[in-house]
C-alpha cells in the first residue's frame, strides 16, 4: 500500500471516531468499563472472524508478544485513563486535555526515523488545538477539585501518542494483531468492570444498537485502519486532521438534535480545516522535493 493510499486509510478512523460521542450517549446508561468490554469484544471477534474466513490467521503466528502487550496496554491505558479523567473531573474540560494527543503526535513524530517537523505542521496543529478549544471552551470552569482528574486526561493523551507513535516502530507487525489486542483489552475491560462497577445493561433495542455500532465502528474498524495509517501514512498529517474528529463529533450531536450550532462552531471549523490544509502543505512539499531528488 502507497503511502497516500495509508494515509486516506487513517483518516476514515477519524472520521469513525465522530460518531463515539452520538453512539456513547444513545448506550447510556452501561457505565464505561462494561461498554469498553461489550463494544472491544464485538471489534475483535469480527476482527478474528474476518481472518478466518480471509485465511489470514496464519499472519499472527510470528507475532511477538511484546507487540501484543504493547497493543493491548495501549487500547485499554488510554481507555482505561479517560473514562476515569471525564469521573474525576468536568467532561469538557478534561476531553480537551485528552486531545491533546493530535498536537503531541505532531510535534513527537518529528524525531521519528525518516521524518521532518517542519513550521509548517507545527503552526497547522496549533490551528487545529485551537479549533478544537472552542469546541470545549463553553464548559471550562474553575479548577477546583478537579486537578487530579486533569492529570489523568494528560497521561491518557501521552498514552495515546506513544500507542500511535510506537505503532510506527512496530511497522513489521500486522494489522491483524489489532483483533487479539481488542480481544485483550475487553478482557481486561472486564476485570475492571467487575472491580469497579455496577452492572447496568442497556434498557432498550437503541441501547443495543448503540453498542453494537460502536463495536463495528468507532471501537472497532477504526483501530484496524488507524493501525494502517499510522504504520504506513503521514502520521504528521494524520495527527493534525484528528482535530477534526471533536469537530465532526460535536455536528454529528447537533444534527441528531443533542447539541446546538453557534458561530464559535463555524469558526473551529476554519481553524481546524485551515489547520489541516497547512500541514497538508508543509508535507506535500517534503514529499516533493523527495521525488526531484529520487529523479535526479
Amino acid at each position: 500500500m502507497t503511502r497516500d493510499k495509508a494515509t486516506w486509510t487513517g483518516f476514515s478512523a477519524v472520521a469513525l471516531w465522530a460518531l463515539l460521542a452520538l453512539f456513547t450517549v444513545a448506550s447510556e446508561p452501561v457505565p464505561p468499563f462494561l461498554l469498553n468490554a461489550l463494544t472491544f469484544g464485538i471489534g475483535g471477534a469480527v476482527g478474528i472472524i474476518w481472518l478466518a474466513a480471509t485465511g489470514g490467521l496464519r499472519s499472527l503466528r510470528n507475532v511477538p508478544l511484546r507487540a501484543y502487550a504493547f497493543g493491548t496496554l495501549g487500547l485499554f491505558g488510554y481507555h482505561f485513563l479517560y473514562f476515569t479523567a471525564l469521573r474525576m473531573a468536568p467532561p469538557a474540560e478534561a476531553g480537551l486535555i485528552c486531545y491533546l494527543w493530535p498536537l503531541f503526535i505532531v510535534v513527537f513524530s518529528g524525531l521519528l526515523p525518516g521524518e521532518t517537523l517542519r513550521a509548517g505542521h507545527l503552526i497547522g496543529a496549533l490551528m487545529a488545538f485551537a479549533g478544537a478549544a472552542l469546541i470545549v471552551a463553553g464548559g471550562i470552569g474553575e479548577l477546583s477539585g478537579a486537578l487530579a482528574g486533569y492529570g489523568v486526561a494528560f497521561a491518557a493523551a501521552l498514552t495515546w501518542t506513544t500507542y500511535s507513535l510506537g505503532s510506527r516502530r512496530l511497522q513489521g507487525v500486522p494489522t491483524a494483531a489489532v483483533a487479539v489486542n481488542c480481544l485483550l483489552t475487553a478482557f481486561l475491560s472486564v476485570g475492571a468492570h467487575i472491580g469497579l462497577e455496577a452492572t447496568i445493561w442497556p434498557v432498550d433495542a437503541t441501547g443495543w444498537l448503540a453498542v453494537i455500532a460502536l463495536g463495528l465502528g468507532p471501537v472497532g474498524l477504526a483501530f484496524y485502519t488507524w493501525d494502517i495509517g499510522v504504520k504506513g501514512g503521514d502520521i504528521q498529517l494524520l495527527g493534525t486532521a484528528s482535530y477534526a474528529a471533536p469537530l465532526l463529533s460535536t455536528l454529528a450531536l447537533v444534527l441528531a438534535g443533542m447539541a446546538k450550532a453557534s458561530l464559535s462552531l463555524a469558526l473551529a471549523a476554519l481553524l481546524i480545516t485551515g489547520g489541516a490544509v497547512l500541514a497538508a502543505r508543509a508535507g506535500s512539499r517534503r514529499s516533493g522535493r523527495l521525488i526531484r531528488r529520487r529523479d535526479a
